[in-house]
């Protein structure tokens, strides 16, 4: 059977090359991982922030790294640790002897793009001073706010297996991540690909192999593109049946939030203009579901006794409510 045809009436070329472009530059040094890069690239797009989870040794704090060096932002990086404080990651002030007024030092929260590497090693009060950051891209240190520099985007990175020195982290942070990706290890070619490249290179991780393909204009100008992006009203209601679903589940015990509804949307509109196309389709929507949803449902205890997971639960959630066609 035929491959179906898509008539766009929007250009779409300067997101298409701009993915091209991210993509090209990643490979130099990471092999695989497509999916993984796919969904970093949509989450740019969104304007949404992204949690990466793998054990270590799957590059995820060199993918976060990478994704940064294709745009011409600024960068930090912010390395958890459990005797971390709020003041640490948010900045504090100072007083400065000549003016005899307390002055503010911005953190490294201030930035474009921000890697929080091992997020969950910081204790929940470093962790809330992330929640007004995330949600509403500002910071207010002794009642005065700091905006932040559009495009603003967290990509925090954490350890599924190890349990010491480690905190849960708190439902109203996960929620504000749009996506949680999770890094599987590769396959056996693409480790053999890994292998001969460390075999050839003296050095294959040099970071400075990587050119910015973006700068803030061009980011600001397709992320304005993919909200532009049309979805069909059955299809919204296609997303609030999923939504709802969850949150009257027998095997949940949370479900989802309006702001995962929304990030369900917008992440469908950053696959449909990724793959050419100026309008969602169903299988957009059931693509970017599960990194949506499975860090943002709790499952009850019994549904955890038998060894499910969010992800299981979430897929079972997609397959049962009808596609509309």
């Amino acid at each position: 059977m035929d491959e179906p045809v898509y008539e766009t009436q929007t250009d779409l070329s300067a997101i298409s090359k701009a993915v091209s472009d991210i993509k090209q530059e990643i490979s130099k040094i990471v092999i695989g991982q497509q999916k993984i890069q796919d969904q970093l690239i949509a989450a740019l797009l969104c304007d949404g922030h992204v949690l990466i989870e793998g054990v270590p040794g799957l590059a995820k704090t060199l993918l976060a790294k990478l994704m940064a060096r294709t745009m011409k932002t600024n960068f930090s990086r912010i390395q958890f640790t459990p005797d971390m404080m709020p003041a640490d990651v948010i900045g504090t002030s100072v007083f400065n002897s000549k003016t005899t007024e307390f002055e503010f030092r911005p953190g490294p929260i201030f930035s474009n793009i921000v890697l929080i590497d091992e997020i969950n090693r910081a204790p929940a009060k470093t962790q809330s001073a992330l929640f007004e950051v995330m949600e509403e891209r500002q910071i207010t240190v002794d009642g005065k706010t700091y905006k932040m520099k559009p495009p603003f985007m967290v990509i925090a990175t954490q350890n599924p297996i190890e349990q010491e020195g480690t905190y849960r982290l708190p439902e109203a942070q996960l929620d504000r991540f749009m996506f949680k990706i999770t890094i599987d290890y590769p396959t056996q070619a693409e480790e053999e690909l890994i292998l001969q490249s460390y075999h050839n290179q003296e050095d294959n991780k040099d970071l400075n192999l990587i050119r910015p393909v973006l700068d803030e204009a061009s980011i600001a100008t397709i992320q304005k593109k993919v909200r532009g992006i049309f979805i069909d009203n059955n299809l919204i209601k296609y997303i609030s049946s999923i939504i709802n679903l969850t949150r009257n589940h027998g095997s949940l015990y949370l479900g989802g939030s309006p702001r995962a509804s929304i990030a369900i949307m917008q992440g469908a509109k950053a696959l449909a203009a990724m793959t050419g196309r100026d309008f969602v389709i169903p299988e957009d929507i059931k693509d970017i579901a599960p990194s949506v949803l499975k860090h943002r449902i709790i499952l009850t205890p019994e549904r955890e006794m038998e060894g499910l997971g969010p992800a299981d639960i979430v897929n079972q959630i997609i397959q049962s409510v009808e596609i509309p066609r």
